[in-house]
Parts: structure tokens; sequence; C-alpha cells
């Protein structure tokens, strides 16, 4: 048995260092095709980067519920919604500096944000995702993409600068991000397994192994990536891959498993953690519309809020 944890922390804490060094690379090497092709920072960041660091949760998402384990699914997506909205976000300021935001602009991205974590609690709290319902979701996305990408036009209408790149260039990026989506494959099926070994072993429910520390494992690609682009001063590509990656797990990852394998879930836990996902995400948006900055005292409130859910949720559990 004390083998068997020992086995299984390794397999865990080595599965997210290979999700997340691949998640970089793949994410790395995809935004230089996508800049020297000429789009946008902030829609690079919307739709490339936040897909491409939520790779890892995209992949749990179909690898769990392959194997039949929804919980580790929505667990996780959640979770990850959670810590980018609150601790990615509280972090920025300490590591990586403050700078201002758009009101419009935050308001826009995070009322999408808001109402795709409500479209999935609700079909989450039910207790089973069907594949009618997972279209639904995965279909939510694009949807979500749109609307964003209407009441942020401006960006449309800025010069684009192409850089030119050679085809060599061109190769080497792309069999790199290959490489690196491979890599991301693999740590997942790792992490999956580790966690099902733990939740075991420990006796205690995929869901929250999955929400609490998978979470924070999956989400290592958002705090890598946005930290650099705060301090190459790409305000608007570190703002469109945190919330642009909450949309996705809120919509896409979770979806995308249930589409082809429906799996069954812990309904009151998924509505309980989804709730105060919710509200942390309610709490980000509002103090970022109101402020227009991020800074060390809207960094503080958010880490607040992503720490006090170790003691609030257990607590809503218990009744």
């Amino acid at each position: 048995m004390v083998l068997e944890t020992i086995f299984a922390i390794a397999a865990l804490i080595l599965g997210i260092a290979l999700l997340t060094y691949s998640s970089d690379k793949a994410v790395e090497h995809s935004v230089k095709i996508a800049l020297e092709w000429g789009f946008s920072p902030f829609m690079t960041g919307l739709i490339l980067v936040s897909l491409g660091t939520d790779f890892p949760e995209i992949v749990n998402s179909i690898a769990s519920s392959a194997l039949g384990h929804g919980d580790i699914n929505v667990g996780d997506s959640l979770g990850s919604v959670l810590t980018q909205m609150t601790l990615v976000f509280g972090l920025i300021p300490f590591l990586g500096g403050i700078f201002k935001v758009e009101r419009k602009e935050i308001a826009v991205i995070g009322a999408c944000e808001v109402l795709a974590l409500i479209l999935a609690v609700s079909i989450a709290e039910k207790g089973y995702i069907t594949r009618i319902n997972a279209l639904f979701l995965v279909a939510s996305w694009p949807v979500f993409m749109l609307l964003t990408r209407c009441a942020t036009a401006k960006n449309a209408k800025e010069k684009k600068q192409v850089v030119a790149s050679t085809d060599e260039r061109h190769r080497r990026h792309f069999v790199i991000a290959i490489l690196g989506f491979i890599g991301v494959a693999i740590g997942a099926y790792v992490v999956i397994q580790s966690v099902i070994t733990l939740s075991t072993v420990f006796r205690i429910p995929e869901y929250l192994i999955s929400f609490f520390v998978l979470a924070i494992g999956t989400s290592l690609p958002e705090v890598v990536v946005t930290l650099m682009a705060v301090r190459k001063k790409q305000y608007e590509l570190a703002i469109g891959d945190v919330i642009g990656s909450c949309i996705v797990d809120a919509s896409f990852s979770i979806g995308i498993g249930p589409l082809i394998f429906p799996i069954t879930i812990s309904g009151e836990l998924a509505t309980i953690t989804g709730l105060y996902a919710i509200f942390g995400s309610i709490v980000v948006v509002l103090t970022l519309a109101l402020r227009e900055k991020v800074d060390k005292k809207a960094g503080a409130l958010f880490i607040i809020v992503y720490a006090l859910s170790y003691t609030l949720l257990p607590t809503c559990m218990q009744f």
C-alpha cells in the first residue's frame, strides 16, 4: 500500500510536469505560427493560446470519460476555472507586474465566462452528461467566441504586421507543436491513472482530488504563458488567455469527452463547487471592470477568494 501510494504520487508529479512542459512548447510554437500569419495578439490569446493551454484539460476530458471516470473530467475543468480566475489572476501583479485593462473588454469576456459556467453547472447538477448535453456545451464555445469578437471589433481594425517566415521555420514550429501535444496526451493519461489510485488509497472522491489538486497542475500552462505575456507587455494576450481558457474549460473541455463517451458524475459536488466558481468569477470580473487595472490589492483579494474555497467548500459538503 505504501509503495503504491508513493508510486501514484510520483506518477502524478511527473505527469503534471510532462503536461506543463509539453503544453508550454506546443503553445509557444503554435503562437509563433499564428503571429507570423498576422493574427492579432488578443484573438491569438483568446482562441489559440487558450485552447493550447487548456489542452491538458481537453485530453483529460476525453481520456477520463473513455475510462468511465467522469468526476475527473468535470472536477478538473471546474477546478481549473476557479484556479485560473482567482489564483492565476491574483499572482499576476505580484510576479509579473501591474497593468491596466479595458472595462468594456473585461465586462464582455467576463460575462461570457460566467454564462458558460452557469450553463455547465446547470447540466452537471443532474448527475450525468448525455451526448446532447455535451454537444450543447461544445457548440456554446464558438458562440461565446463570436460574441466576444463582435464586442471587441476594434482589434480587427488594428493594422496587423505580418512577419515573413521561411517554410523551414514553419515546419520546425509545426513539428515541435505536434510533439508537444503528443506529450500532453501521454502526461494526461499518467495523471488520470494516478488520481484514480490516490482516490482509492486515501478514500477521497475523485472529484475533490481533481478539483483541488489536479486543477492546479493542469493550470500551470496558463501561469507560465500569462506571466511570459505580461513581462513582455503583451497584456491583451494575457487577458485573452486566462479568461479565454476559463470559457474553454466551462464549455469545450467539459463537453468534448461526454460527446464521445457519455458520463455520470457527482452532481451535488459539481453544483457546490460550480456555484463557488461562479461566485469567484463574478468577484474577479466586477473588481477588474470597476478598477480597470490588475494591481496588488486586486491580486490579494483574488488569492483570498481562492484560499477560502479550501475551507468553505468542505464545510458546505458536510451538510
